[in-house]
């Protein structure tokens, strides 16, 4: 590995985590009741797909291998996830799964921009993809909000 191979680890560890949301946003759109739920989620996916493309890219330019797969953990939340939706008559259980993902990414991308060892070049490629994930943690977070007040 390069002599960047902190910074090539962190977005590795970064792009298995987005690559889970996507996966997990997915997962979410095949669960959920409401159409336009359905949709919200599938457009999430494929935003989380091009902030991994875009984390890949800024991996080979530090001269390391990307990161393909994502991790066990998730998959053994959307194994949960499917439980409580079977279990749910409306798409309360799923939005409130989805959110709970949105708490963790979010919270993986802001200890990746705390790390005072990352280089320049990973820090800016991580805020490029922290904008996105934050844009969908308040997208998630204010669709939570809005069911649980009706």
């Amino acid at each position: 590995m390069s002599d960047q191979s902190h910074d090539i680890d962190v977005l590795n560890d970064l792009i298995a985590t987005t690559l889970d949301s996507a996966d997990g946003y997915s997962d979410a759109a095949d669960h959920a009741k409401n159409p336009m739920i359905a949709d919200l989620f599938k457009q999430w996916a494929a935003e989380r797909r091009q902030v991994v493309a875009d984390l890949r890219i800024a991996v080979r330019d530090l001269g390391g291998q990307p990161e393909d797969d994502g991790t066990v953990l998730a998959s053994a939340h959307r194994m949960f996830m499917d439980l409580r939706s079977s279990m749910s008559n409306d798409d309360r259980a799923v939005i409130d799964e989805v959110e709970r993902g949105e708490d963790h990414i979010k919270d993986k991308y802001e200890h990746a921009l705390g790390d005072e060892a990352l280089g320049p070049q990973a820090r800016a490629a991580v805020q490029g993809a922290h904008t996105s994930v934050r844009a969908g943690h308040d997208e998630m977070r204010a669709l939570k909000q809005s069911r649980e007040d009706r």
